[in-house]
């Protein structure tokens, strides 16, 4: 598979339930109920929520991405900041430029929307998804590691 066998392009309302399938492939600790949720919330936000799905020729849909403006992101120097909330291929279609496609995209968006930073995450001990950040361009600015303790 090459770049000639997909396109990549913003997400269409009858993507919703291949979008939900992928989602789940990437964010497979939350619930139907949770990704419903979530997925209502970007799909009524889109002056600051961006979702890009990778198609194939045929018609099929190997990945995704979504995007955000945040007003603060931790070791940024902007306001008005791109977010790579996440993104994903299937396991048959990586290493042929899809992530990388779906990312240039995503800061393309990100600029028209007058940033002038980008950010992500990645959660400590992802590897591959570290890898991935590197590979398009991203620095590592900290590492994080959140507590919590219950009260009662």
């Amino acid at each position: 598979m090459n770049e000639q066998n997909y396109r990549v392009r913003p997400l269409a309302e009858t993507d919703i339930s291949e979008w939900f399938r992928l989602r789940k492939l990437l964010w497979d600790e939350l619930s139907d109920a949770e990704h419903k949720t979530e997925m209502m919330d970007i799909y009524e936000h889109t002056d600051s929520q961006l979702v890009l799905v990778a198609e194939t020729d045929g018609g099929r849909l190997v990945g995704f991405l979504e995007a955000s403006i945040r007003p603060f992101v931790e070791d940024c120097h902007s306001d008005q900041v791109g977010y790579l909330e996440g993104w994903f291929v299937e396991n048959d279609y990586r290493k042929n430029g899809i992530g990388r496609k779906l990312v240039r995209t995503a800061e393309n968006w990100a600029r028209s929307k007058n940033c002038t930073e980008m950010a992500s995450d990645s959660e400590i001990g992802n590897d591959l998804s570290f890898k991935a950040h590197q590979n398009l361009g991203y620095e590592e600015t900290s590492r994080l590691v959140h507590l919590r303790k219950d009260l009662v």
